[in-house]
């Protein structure tokens, strides 16, 4: 009348199928983590480190393409100086890249190598 052997088989095969519902779910986020999140990562941590070390006379290059030389440079905002008479105002966020550092940096770098 009463089937134990039946019922544990029943429970140990119920239970070993949400283990392997599971494991797909954790190694599609696994893969997703290290091709997606984790290089995305890298690049914010080089981008803010390029923008914490910007300084007065980098030539830069601003995310819509406008070529100049940092004139002024406070915690949110930079002026470029695009030609000799015109300076143009941008967030510090909107420069996208460091063409060459100023000439006082790179002589003081050299300087340093040097030793």
């Amino acid at each position: 009348m009463w089937n134990l052997a039946g019922d544990a088989a029943a429970t140990t095969a119920g239970t070993g199928s949400y283990l392997t519902t599971i494991i797909p779910f954790v190694l599609m986020f696994a893969v997703l983590y290290f091709l997606l999140i984790r290089p995305q990562q890298k690049r914010q941590k080089t981008r803010n480190s390029m923008l914490n070390q910007l300084k007065k006379g980098d030539k830069v290059t601003t995310i819509g393409g406008l070529h100049g030389t940092i004139m002024e440079i406070t915690d949110d905002i930079v002026v470029l100086r695009v030609n000799d008479s015109t300076k143009l105002t941008f967030d510090r966020s909107a420069v996208n890249a460091v063409s060459a550092t100023a000439p006082a940096a790179a002589e003081k770098a050299a300087a340093e190598k040097k030793d």
